[in-house]
């Protein structure tokens, strides 16, 4: 059965960085895009980055774009992201995400009206003190 695996978060400064991991089985994994979500507190879940299957396309929120870069290898079944200059209202359990859709493009995570149609991960925490 697929199973999503998310590490790498962790308590950091403001203007610091961490880097998220995700490792994907159970899935032809090039042929699906994948994702990081997040969902703090009192706050609908955000899909915060996406990428298609390939890897050719990509989305970022408004909110971490120019500080957030995602990647996949699917050599490895991995997707990474990498976060830097970090807020604090980047504060978040950040969850690894697999569309269950296949080929879509990578903005498929941009609308996660009700419920998503996607594979969870378990989440891992992110805090971001100032």
């Amino acid at each position: 059965q697929v199973q999503v695996v998310e590490s790498g978060g962790g308590l950091v400064q403001a203007g610091g960085s961490l880097r998220l991991s995700c490792t994907v089985s159970g899935l032809s994994f090039d042929n699906h895009g994948m994702g990081w979500i997040r969902q703090a507190p009192g706050k609908e879940r955000e899909g915060v980055s996406c990428i298609s299957g390939g890897g050719d396309s990509t989305y970022y929120a408004a909110s971490v774009k120019g500080r957030f870069t995602i990647s996949r290898d699917n050599a490895k079944n991995t997707v990474s992201l990498q976060m830097n200059s970090l807020k604090a209202e980047d504060t978040a359990m950040y969850y690894c995400a697999a569309d269950r859709v296949l080929f879509r493009s990578g903005s498929w995570c941009s609308d996660l009206s009700g419920v998503p149609a996607i594979y969870w991960g378990q989440g891992t925490q992110v805090t971001v003190s100032s």
